[in-house]
């Protein structure tokens, strides 16, 4: 049969273009990118070339609730959700309960089950017909090892989004391909300077900038388990050759992107944030994991819109950050010595013993307010804000980024030293706060970082200055038709060349 009557076959039979499964580890900061790469697939469809797109968007059962605590699963049943623009179908990892696995016993029970959930789904998927099609391609976020090994076993292409820079990318790429025993050997001097491939900037990475996993000095099992599922990847990635979708966009990191296809298949889709505007979520596309009520959204939204322009110090460092009665007491003090008006989004569950007493009595003297949690984006994007005190999260950084609003960046872990690195050495949007022999941040740091940002100084005007030529640039790259659009679409047509192959020659 002819390669051309093959295809017409083919996708007669499914009677859509594609299905993107998109699995996404169920936590805040995997899934909102999960969530905005799906939407972006989806309004895709209708394109001549690549036919109508379905995306479906699958978290584990325990996360899934929480997105939709309406839903009711059992054990017989799964839930779906639709928003009218993606569906939502959660799999079983065994800990449906929301317990968290201890044990390296635990690990493999996860990801066991997660694999045979994920393969009854593609088998339920197959068997509608018409109404959702067989997927095409498996799109899994980081540490998503099941995810690889359905596609693999199953025969379906799939892609790795990257939901972090392509600098970290490259670093974590070029430590798994010969530079390792480099990094090992110079474990214990912060200050020693490592010189990647692609990654020869003005100053070049230190041990200190590089993920924290890779440069653990304390033994840590989450990190040993975290290096240990990364290199699983990157092998998976070498033998394979999976398209490799990065969150972040051509401009912002054009050498390290252009370094990084010599190797892998890459394609910059960023930024995949609803600040950005353009192609990007709304802000009502957010999945906020967290308690959080119209009136509290409310009640901050009036007070930011009666604090002058970009003079409020907006405080947040992430989902899962915890507060010691120390950091708090610093924190506090940090924000009373400034001076300014203060947002701060604190966790009430992530408060260790004694903080949360620090938090409600310190008042504030009327200048601050503090929130459990708050839609960051439009926060970001208010124009009272003027600095963003932040752990450096990818998610955190690129959307400040995309607002134009300067960062105070305080890493701790996981990519957030990189990212750091980012915005103070090669964008120069910011300043690194560091934190004390104790690891933590003290008060009279805080209010130094945030005056050298805030204040009228040559340094500061311009850090503002180039922040502003990068919100207009992530600006044009989410736009319909910029580039991010455009190299989504040549994804989706590698995509269909790929599943063409497949579906000939593996499954004829």
């Amino acid at each position: 049969m002819a390669d051309e009557e093959h295809q017409q076959q083919h996708t007669s039979h499914h009677g859509h273009g594609h299905h993107f499964l998109v699995v996404a580890y169920g936590i805040q900061s995997h899934i909102n990118p999960a969530r905005a790469l799906a939407h972006r697939l989806a309004q895709l469809s209708g394109d001549d070339v690549h036919g109508s797109i379905l995306a479906t968007l699958s978290v584990h059962v325990a996360a899934h609730r929480r997105m939709f605590p309406s839903s009711s699963l059992d054990s017989d049943a799964e839930e779906e959700a639709s928003d009218g623009v993606i569906s939502y179908v959660p799999h079983s990892d065994g800990f449906d309960d929301g317990s968290l696995p201890r044990t390296p016993e635990d690990w493999a029970l996860r990801r066991r089950v997660s694999a045979e959930s994920l393969s009854a789904m593609l088998a339920r998927f197959a068997a509608a017909g018409g109404r959702r099609p067989a997927v095409t391609c498996i799109v899994c976020t980081l540490l998503v090892p099941a995810a690889v090994d359905v596609a693999t076993r199953h025969g379906v292409p799939f892609a790795v989004y990257w939901i972090q820079p392509a600098t970290v990318l490259a670093a974590e790429y070029h430590y798994f391909h010969g530079y390792g025993e480099l990094v090992a050997a110079h474990v214990t001097d912060p200050a020693y300077e490592v010189s990647l491939p692609g990654l020869r900037r003005r100053r070049p990475l230190r041990i200190r900038d590089l993920p924290s996993y890779l440069v653990d000095t304390t033994g840590s099992p989450l990190a040993k388990s975290v290096v240990e599922m990364f290199k699983e990847l990157f092998e998976s990635m070498d033998r394979w050759r999976p398209m490799v979708l990065v969150n972040t966009f051509d401009e912002l990191e054009p050498t390290v992107i252009s370094e990084m296809k010599r190797h892998l298949d890459v394609f910059a889709v960023g930024p995949m944030v609803g600040a950005a505007g353009g192609g990007g979520a709304s802000n009502e596309e957010r999945t906020h994991l967290y308690k959080h009520d119209a009136g509290d959204k409310k009640r901050y939204m009036e007070w930011l819109g009666a604090q002058p322009e970009r003079s409020v110090v907006y405080v947040s460092f992430g989902s899962i950050a915890r507060y010691t009665k120390q950091q708090m007491e610093e924190m506090v003090q940090g924000l009373l010595q400034c001076g300014r008006p203060y947002l701060l989004a604190v966790r009430r569950d992530g408060l260790e013993e004694g903080a949360r007493h620090v938090l409600e009595s310190s008042g504030g003297g009327g200048r601050g307010m503090v929130v459990d949690w708050c839609n960051q984006p439009e926060v970001l994007t208010h124009a009272a804000v003027g600095c963003f005190v932040s752990h450096c999260g990818w998610n955190s950084t690129i959307e400040a980024l995309a607002a134009g609003v300067p960062l105070v960046g305080v890493p701790s872990m996981f990519d957030q030293p990189t990212n750091a690195y980012l915005v103070e050495e090669e964008w120069e949007i910011g300043i690194r706060g560091e934190r004390n022999s104790e690891g933590v941040l003290a008060g009279m740091e805080l209010a130094r970082c945030v005056e050298l940002v805030m204040d009228q100084g040559t340094k500061a005007m311009a850090m503002r200055e180039r922040v502003t030529a990068l919100k207009e640039r992530a600006q044009l790259a989410a736009n319909a038709g910029g580039p991010a659009e455009r190299n989504l679409q040549d994804f989706v047509s590698s995509v269909q060349q790929e599943y063409f192959w497949y579906s000939k020659y593996l499954h004829v």
